[in-house]
């Protein structure tokens, strides 16, 4: 089938140009992925120059510990109910802004003048049970693997009392595990093609799960070369625009970070710069991180549509804000 790349890349970009609150979906598209943080560490160790006593801990700092050591459990269990929320909350967002960025590409082609975000943010609620139904099959595959990776490992430790033969079996195991895993890549890929077509039938053609599964398999495979065309493309440009993104920041904080060492921690004030250039560059990569994902989406939103004929496609949907 002819797929015409360069329209559907380019109408990509001039919907998500256009019609900016797009931007601030592909900013909760992104709370999922990890690639977009960035984290950096200094310590400045110790003036303590003889090597004597340690240091005595404050009696507060030593009661603060025993009430620790006292409520530890309901401390873990407090803990895990945050990051519980925690992962939930961004579950959520992520989704809602995968979701709001299909409906809004949708939107757009099918002439929409503007595009409100409480508009799509409501829209895109009924839509979330599905899409996390969704992600939840497709981390399957990975959960199995690690899960039977896990239990011979520990199950194999257990069963020999950790004594030297076992450890070295685990380690001669270990090239069948990493070749398992590296099988898991292009399995992964593949997945997550099919799964990608599933989305925007959830979304676009109004299906449950398994249905949109079996949608996005269809789709997959009578487009096999298009589909995986556009996602080596789309891969390109979001690693070329990735670079670029970071740039900036090494231009700073790698020579900063030099003259740090080089001064042997006397002066704070290459520490300051990096800290003030980290607080500058995070937004500002946030949002053009939410770029690159609202043009990502947009395109397999666009690609979906033209290679399963828009006018099939949620009318709802499309016609929605159409002035």
């Amino acid at each position: 089938m002819n797929f015409n790349f360069g329209e559907a890349l380019t109408r990509a970009w001039q919907i998500v140009w256009k019609h900016k609150v797009l931007w601030v979906f592909g900013i909760l598209a992104s709370c999922g992925r990890s690639g977009g943080s960035f984290n950096s560490n200094f310590s400045s160790g110790g003036g303590n120059g003889g090597g004597g006593q340690p240091p005595e801990i404050p009696p507060q700092m030593m009661r603060w510990f025993q009430t620790i050591e006292q409520n530890l459990t309901t401390i873990a269990v407090v803990v895990l109910a945050v990051v519980c929320i925690l992962w939930f909350i961004t579950i959520f967002l992520s989704s809602i802004g995968k979701i709001g960025l299909i409906r809004g590409t949708a939107q757009a082609e099918g002439g929409a003048a503007s595009l409100v975000f409480g508009e799509l943010f409501s829209g895109s609620v009924p839509y979330f049970w599905r899409m996390f139904g969704l992600s939840l099959i497709l981390s399957l595959p990975v959960f199995i693997i690690a899960m039977a990776i896990a239990v011979v490992v520990v199950g194999g430790i257990a069963a020999s009392g950790g004594n030297e033969t076992a450890i070295v079996g685990i380690v001669g195991m270990m090239p069948i595990m990493i070749g398992c895993l590296c099988l898991l890549v292009p399995v992964m890929f593949v997945l997550g093609m099919i799964f990608r077509q599933a989305e925007n039938a959830i979304v676009l053609e109004e299906m449950n799960v398994l249905p949109a599964i079996t949608r996005g398999w269809e789709v997959f495979k009578t487009n096999l070369g298009p589909i995986i065309l556009m996602a080596i493309i789309l891969a390109v440009i979001g690693f070329v625009a990735g670079i670029i993104i970071v740039i900036p920041l090494f231009v700073i904080v790698i020579p900063a970070a030099f003259a740090f060492a080089v001064s042997g921690g006397s002066s704070n004030s290459s520490l300051i710069l990096i800290s003030v250039c980290a607080c500058i560059f995070i937004p500002v990569a946030l949002v053009l991180q939410g770029i690159i994902t609202a043009y990502t989406e947009s395109a397999w939103t666009l690609t979906y549509m033209r290679l399963t004929k828009p006018q099939d496609a949620a009318p709802a949907i499309i016609e929605a804000n159409a002035s």
